[in-house]
């Protein structure tokens, strides 16, 4: 399923203008004030990107710090996708956008969104902390039940505020209760265990709903190789059975394996599409390989 068709990031031409006085698109804050930074602005000006058009499954590759994860940003932006996570803008970055414009093959749904590695990292992160607060609790529970059960006597009930503590020591006290099923009955469990790269791919697939344009940035960043073949396997099932329309930022040779995917090679000047066998990246991990080709033959 197709919703986006195509995009128009600045031309070099167009990038020049902004800060050409004789320009329509001249503004005049570009000279008023010391910047550090004119981003996006300048980052594409000597590889002069075309107009991006769309497959079910589009990909950006690059190596770090080639731009493709700011052109999801812009895209997404300008675009009006969900995000999660903030990412990092410059006083220039809403100029960028207003200059960029796109067409569409057919409205987006409003579950349409941009899914950063930021977002992934918050995500596992969040797990980790609910987890690390259950076993705190855990082990203040094992204290308190064995205070109670070298307690002689439970405390005599004053009041409607000693219940809690009372049914705790008499609970405590009980010839059957254990200290497992003490902990069950007064702490909730830890969220299923699973290592970072599975609850990064959960995170996808819990995130992703039917029928819906997603941009991914560096998907692969918390995933084991294992489990970028799984991805790689989702997204084509998204695409397959679900409408899904993909377009990814990545170098991840598993990904860029996608069935179908077309890919923009955000590295080549000027940019071009290539078959991902033929990018650099890719013929380095195969090159590498090839060397101990014998080793895992033998």
């Amino acid at each position: 399923m197709i919703f986006l068709q195509s995009f128009h990031m600045l031309s070099k031409v167009e990038d020049e203008n902004f800060f050409n006085v004789k320009s329509s698109t001249f503004k005049a804050k570009t000279h008023s004030t010391y910047y550090t930074t004119y981003y996006p602005f300048m980052l594409f000006r000597e590889r002069d990107l075309p107009d991006f058009n769309f497959d079910d499954i589009t990909i950006f590759y690059g190596d770090n710090g080639s731009g493709k994860s700011t052109i999801l940003n812009v895209m997404a932006e300008t675009l009006g996708l969900q995000r999660g996570t903030a990412y990092n803008r410059s006083d220039f970055f809403d100029d960028y956008v207003e200059l960029c414009h796109f067409e569409l093959a057919e409205p987006f749904p409003a579950a349409s969104k941009i899914i950063t590695s930021d977002d992934v990292f918050d995500k596992v992160l969040d797990i980790r902390r609910i987890n690390e607060g259950i076993d705190s609790k855990k082990a203040n529970v094992i204290e308190e039940f064995i205070s109670e059960r070298s307690n002689p006597e439970p405390n005599l009930l004053k009041g409607l505020d000693d219940y809690e503590r009372w049914k705790s020591v008499c609970d405590a006290r009980k010839k059957t209760t254990t200290q497992s099923q003490y902990l069950r009955s007064r702490v909730m469990r830890n969220l299923q265990e699973r290592s970072n790269g599975e609850s990064a791919l959960s995170f996808f697939v819990d995130s992703i709903t039917d029928g819906a344009l997603y941009l991914l940035d560096e998907p692969e960043n918390s995933l084991s190789p294992s489990n970028q073949i799984q991805l790689k396997y989702f997204i084509e099932d998204c695409v397959r059975n679900h409408q899904c329309q993909f377009v990814i930022s990545t170098h991840s040779p598993f990904l860029l394996s996608l069935q179908r995917a077309k890919i923009y090679d955000i590295d080549s000047v000027p940019v071009c599409l290539r078959r991902w066998t033929e990018l650099e990246g890719v013929r380095a991990y195969y090159d590498f390989f090839a060397e101990y080709k014998d080793i895992f033959e033998s």
